[in-house]
Parts: structure tokens; C-alpha cells; sequence
């Protein structure tokens, strides 16, 4: 995996799921941890998708917390925290979707786009608010206006 083809607001946000695994002692870095990043950043792109989409993100962001307060917890870990297999997955499956869309960066909104075929709670959680992969992608079109990612700072701009 290349840090170099994420844009700064993702790559931003995988240093605060770091932050947040590392701070709830967990020992892994997950899907759910990211995606509670992505909703947390400042100037980014998620809520304002999930918004559009019609989604309480408030109320999204609860239950995401409530996810987080159920995973794994290592006491005295010392702060050894890896990727975990799925967030590995998740983040290979953006790269796809961005090559697919001639981007030249992985963008967040392709992490959301790709945490979308979740088969655990984060993709159960997708379903109750009716997260489909259909109308986000039109989110994301409609939100890119046509063009491509082809700066690591398009997500603020």
C-alpha cells in the first residue's frame, strides 16, 4: 500500500484511527475505526456525503462509537497497534475504485464508497441507515462535479 497515492485528509485520518485504536486499547486499526475518523475530520468530505444521502449523522456517528466500545480490548499493550486484515481489504478495494475512476489518489469518500461491501457490524450498520453503493456513488459524482482526483489536497478544495 502506497501512503503517497492517499489525499492528506485521508491519510490524516488514518493517523486518527491510529490515534483512536491506540487510545480505546485496542491492538488493531479496523474499518470501524476509520470510517469514525472520517466522520470526525474537520473540512472533510463524509458527513457532508452522508448528509446529502438524507442520514442522521449524528446519530450515525453514536452508533458508531457504540461499535467501537464493542470491539477487542488489549490492557497494557503499549501502544502496539497494526492494521487489521479487513482494514487492509478496505483500503485495497479504494485503490480499485480510484483506478477505476482514473484518479491518480485515493480519496476518503472511495474508503466509504469501499466500506460499503462490509460483511460485519460497520456494513449492518451501513444497511439500517439505507447506505446504498448506488446512491453514494452518485453522491460522489454529483459532489466531484465530473472531474478526477489528481491532487493529494482535492478533498479541500
Amino acid at each position: 500500500m502506497r501512503m503517497d497515492r492517499f489525499t492528506s485528509k485521508l491519510q490524516e485520518a488514518l493517523a486518527d484511527a491510529q490515534s483512536l485504536a491506540v487510545g480505546k486499547d485496542h491492538n488493531q486499526i479496523t474499518p470501524i475505526h476509520l470510517v469514525a475518523a472520517l466522520f470526525d475530520q474537520r473540512g472533510g468530505s463524509t458527513r457532508p456525503l452522508f448528509s446529502q444521502m438524507g442520514v442522521d449523522v449524528n446519530k450515525f456517528r453514536s452508533e458508531l462509537e457504540t461499535l467501537l466500545a464493542n470491539l477487542p480490548v488489549v490492557k497494557n499493550n503499549y501502544g502496539d497497534v497494526q492494521m487489521s486484515p479487513e482494514l487492509g481489504r478496505l483500503l485495497n478495494l479504494a485503490d480499485k475504485f480510484s483506478q477505476q475512476r482514473s484518479d491518480q489518489f485515493i480519496s476518503s469518500e472511495l474508503v466509504i464508497l469501499a466500506a460499503l461491501d462490509d460483511r460485519g457490524e460497520l456494513g449492518k450498520l451501513f444497511e439500517k441507515y439505507n447506505v446504498r453503493k448506488e446512491a453514494l456513488g452518485r453522491v460522489i459524482d454529483q459532489m466531484r462535479g465530473g472531474t478526477n482526483v489528481k491532487d493529494p489536497n482535492a478533498e479541500e478544495t
